[in-house]
């Protein structure tokens, strides 16, 4: 039972995972429109969710940091860790070498809160409709 429901929400999950960690790149790109020589970065959002179907989400920690003393707080990988960050290639550069063009970045970033946002109602509906049919008459 546990499996057909796992099966039934799994790619609404990941999609949901993806699209969070998609907003936190371009939210850095966002943030770093005036910094000299910053390149702005993205990942082909088709080929990851493919690639997570595929092959599962990578595995928790999946860069390991090394610890010389106890005292050390502990660290974790960053979320995007295991996507393969594409650079973008600008329209037109700027001179002090910033790749991020602000037009595009707003456009993508309202783009992929619109369909995160659709994706949390799709998969809503799906689970009220999973509730709905086991709730006995």
């Amino acid at each position: 039972m546990i499996d057909m429901l796992d099966g039934a929400l799994r790619f609404h999950q990941e999609a949901l995972n993806l699209r969070a960690e998609r907003q936190k790149v371009l939210a850095s790109n966002i943030a770093n429109a005036d910094t000299p020589n910053y390149k702005a970065r993205d990942f082909d959002f088709s080929a990851e969710l493919s690639r997570a179907m595929q092959q599962g989400r990578p595995a928790e920690g999946g860069l390991s940091l090394a610890r010389t003393s106890e005292r050390h707080i502990q660290a974790q990988a960053p979320a995007s860790a295991g996507r393969d960050l594409l650079y973008r290639i600008p329209d037109q550069p700027s001179l002090d070498g910033n790749t991020v063009d602000m037009n595009r970045e707003r456009a993508q970033f309202a783009d992929n809160s619109i369909r995160y946002q659709a994706g949390l109602t799709i998969l809503s509906r799906k689970i009220q409709g999973l509730k709905t049919a086991m709730q006995p008459e």
